[in-house]
Order: C-alpha cells, then sequence, then structure tokens
C-alpha cells in the first residue's frame, strides 16, 4: 500500500482571552473619574443671613448686645476701617488696619478675647457687621470671610447700607 498523506490537522488555538490587563485599565478609569468628579465639586462656605428688622429707621442688631459688635468697612485700595459697638461714633476711634495676620486678624483675636475675659461665657461672642463699600471690590469681601473663618467668628453679617457718619469716616480718609 501507497503511503498516502495523512490528513494535517489544524492545530486548535487557545480561544481564551487574558483581560487581566483590561481589568486593571478599567479600575484605573475608575479611580480617576471619582477622583475628577470629587474634586470638580465646588468648595463653598457656608453663609447664613439673618432677617432684617427695621424700627423707625434705625436697623436692629438681631437681638445681640452692642458691646460685643465689631463694625468691619471695607474701603478701596485694600483697606478696612473698624470701630466697636453697634452705632457709630464708638468710644473709641476708628482704627484703619489692612489684611493679614497682624491686620484684621489680630484685632478680632483681641476682640473675641476681650468679650470672652469680660462675660466669661464662649455662648457670648463676638458678632462682626461687614459692610463693604462700593469703592471696595468682590476679592476684599472674600478675604475678610476667610478672616473670619480664620478667627474662628462664628457670627457675623453682611450689610450694604452705611450710616450718613460712616459715610463721612469713608470720603474723610
Amino acid at each position: 500500500m501507497k503511503n498516502l498523506p495523512q490528513k494535517v490537522r489544524s492545530r486548535k488555538l487557545s480561544s481564551r482571552v487574558d483581560l487581566t490587563a483590561m481589568v486593571s485599565v478599567s479600575f484605573l478609569l475608575i479611580i480617576f473619574f471619582m477622583v475628577v468628579g470629587e474634586l470638580a465639586k465646588p468648595k463653598i462656605m457656608d453663609l447664613s443671613m439673618p432677617e432684617r428688622h427695621c424700627d423707625d429707621g434705625v436697623i436692629s442688631c438681631f437681638g445681640t448686645a452692642s458691646e460685643r459688635t465689631l463694625t468691619v468697612l471695607l474701603d478701596k485700595n485694600n483697606e478696612i476701617i473698624t470701630y466697636e459697638n453697634l452705632f457709630f461714633p464708638s468710644l473709641e476711634k476708628p482704627k484703619k488696619l489692612a489684611y493679614g495676620k497682624n491686620g484684621i486678624r489680630k484685632e478680632l483675636e483681641i476682640q473675641k478675647k476681650k468679650i470672652l475675659d469680660y462675660y466669661g461665657d464662649s455662648r457670648k461672642s463676638l458678632f462682626v457687621i461687614i459692610k463693604p463699600s462700593t469703592a471696595s471690590n468682590f476679592k476684599n469681601l472674600v478675604d475678610i470671610l476667610d478672616e473670619m473663618a480664620i478667627a474662628g467668628i462664628g457670627t457675623y453679617a453682611i450689610v450694604n447700607e452705611f450710616s450718613p457718619e460712616e459715610t463721612k469716616l469713608l470720603a474723610a480718609k
């Protein structure tokens, strides 16, 4: 008999695909998008505005003792003018301050400590009224809110109305 050529059988290749690399890449993508999503959230500061009460043209201080009040006037050229108590003129002369740890932050800490020493009660804290003038810019308002957070002042209000005395004070500089 003749040697008949034998059928050549094709070798079967493995039909399994190794997905190890694909799984690693997918987990990296999932982690990447989770981190990007978390970082994309806006960072905001809580701000609560009290209700406004007017009696004969005088804005009340929402039940806060005027001795615990510090008024902060924001003016042009990054200047800050502060005075104690609710109504102008206060017992002390207004102070012209700058931003930073040796300026408004130091004054806030002094006032906060003075009130704590006087009342001896941490529930009676400093109340700050922030009044940005039309000459101040938005950065000044953000900076003073940062200073409030750094100094640990929890009670403050932003008011856009000036008394005639405050207007004269800003114009006199």
